[in-house]
């Protein structure tokens, strides 16, 4: 893609895959027919085969010039959707998969999704589940990641799911799970799983860049509107340099957020993340990094 640094890949570390199975869990919730949501919502609702709705994206990356993207399982149980995109397409996506570990058999439900390879990546949403990080049920989808080198996404900070905003669905969070610091123990113990944050901590950017110090595993993905900038005055060319003086330019990953149809892939988010690398006057090279190199090196099998 034409960058202010030259044409470099460009590689998405943060999209929603809104499946079928996404929005029948959304209907069953509401208890309303699937096709209602299409009214209320005003999206498009995807076909029931994912590797249609895998198609979609993939002629939406190369309509603007996107190399490759993670697609992500937004509601627990639906790894096969998101597997079966990246097996249509594995050369231009990467799956990853939302747990929640309070669930029976996690164990057992994590081997079986891991076991082709196509996912990459697990979900971790606490304050969505209501679990802390320091939960034990938690210890053996760390182990897991780190014998299979599995990247593990951990959201913390403010969550808030438009979707279900829309749809009148009650969100029940609970942040007292959302702090980034929960996770410092975690990543010292687990030194070769790779963590990533996304929103650059959502609202506890401090907690974040302090996280980031002291655990060179951890990573940040700076996807989303960020709005929670506004909670400390904050705008996105000084997050960006706060973040690149902490973590450098190897541990940040371009990301947007995006998530339905007919948007697509939201371009306006790209172009503010480079308008405020560029005022930052960064090299090519770190610019490459971010805008790719470093999600193609985390997801790479060793």
């Amino acid at each position: 893609m034409q960058t202010p640094w030259g044409d470099l890949p460009v590689s998405d570390a943060h999209i929603h895959f809104f499946s079928h199975g996404f929005f029948s869990a959304l209907a069953a919730e509401r208890k309303a027919p699937f096709d209602e949501l299409q009214s209320i919502l005003d999206w498009e609702l995807p076909p029931e085969d994912p590797a249609q709705l895998a198609d979609h994206w993939v002629a939406e990356l190369d309509r603007h010039g996107v190399s490759t993207a993670v697609l992500m399982a937004s509601v627990p149980g639906d790894e096969a959707s998101v597997a079966a995109a990246v097996e249509r397409h594995p050369d231009r996506l990467h799956g990853y998969f939302m747990i929640n570990p309070t669930q029976r058999s996690i164990e057992t439900n994590l081997a079986t999704a891991l076991a082709s390879g196509a996912l990459r990546g697990i979900c971790l949403f606490p304050a969505m589940h209501h679990y802390s990080l320091h939960d034990t049920r938690l210890t053996p989808v760390f182990e897991i990641a780190a014998s299979h080198g599995t990247v593990v996404f951990v959201h913390c900070g403010a969550l808030s799911v438009g979707v279900r905003k829309k749809l009148a669905l009650p969100s029940q969070f609970d942040m007292r799970h959302s702090n980034p610091l929960d996770l410092h123990a975690i990543a010292l113990q687990f030194p070769k799983v790779n963590f990533v944050l996304p929103h650059f901590g959502a609202g506890l950017f401090r907690e974040t860049l302090m996280l980031c110090d002291l655990c060179p595993n951890v990573h940040l993905d700076t996807s989303s509107s960020n709005k929670w900038m506004s909670y400390e005055g904050l705008d996105l060319q000084t997050v960006f340099a706060r973040a690149l003086a902490v973590c450098g330019p190897d541990r940040l990953l371009f990301g947007t957020d995006s998530s339905f149809f007919p948007r697509g892939w939201n371009a306006a988010i790209f172009q503010k993340q480079v308008k405020a690398l560029d005022a930052l006057n960064i090299p090519a090279a770190s610019a490459a990094k971010i805008l790719g190199a470093n999600l193609q090196r985390l997801l790479t099998p060793a």
